[in-house]
């Protein structure tokens, strides 16, 4: 498995959201998919990451005084920005399999945005590592 590369296992057709995307649209995005990570990208540059349990950690009792209303009403213009996780780890397609892991392991992260250049190719997330793992036993 060692030789295996990023680019052989990842995602390349991402789905993908700008940081104005305001919270119910992403996280129908994601539910529709079967996705549970959203890399953020503007003017084609990756600005962040979202997982589906950060959208569903949105805590509208925090938002003390207000009525139900008002807060669904906050809540459907609330942007993804406000959740994303900044500046994500990334890694490139040719990276090892191993590396991805190693990476993740340290970051305690369960995917990793691919970018070639700077530009966004892929996602690689923890399953596909599994999936990579398990293909490589098999074959033995």
């Amino acid at each position: 498995m060692t030789t295996k590369q990023v680019k052989d296992w990842m995602t390349s057709e991402v789905i993908t959201v700008e940081s104005s995307c305001p919270l119910p649209e992403a996280y129908w995005l994601m539910i529709e998919n079967k996705i549970r990570r959203l890399p953020v990208v503007d003017d084609g540059t990756l600005v962040g990451i979202v997982a589906l349990e950060n959208l569903r950690r949105v805590n509208p009792i925090s938002i003390a005084g207000l009525d139900i209303l008002h807060i669904n009403e906050m809540l459907a213009k609330l942007p993804i920005r406000q959740l994303m996780t900044e500046n994500p780890i990334t890694i490139s397609p040719t990276a090892s399999l191993i590396e991805a892991a190693r990476k993740m392991l340290q970051h305690k992260i369960s995917a990793l945005p691919v970018l070639e250049g700077s530009e966004l190719v892929g996602i690689i997330t923890e399953s596909d590592i599994f999936r990579a793992f398990v293909q490589s036993e098999e074959r033995k």
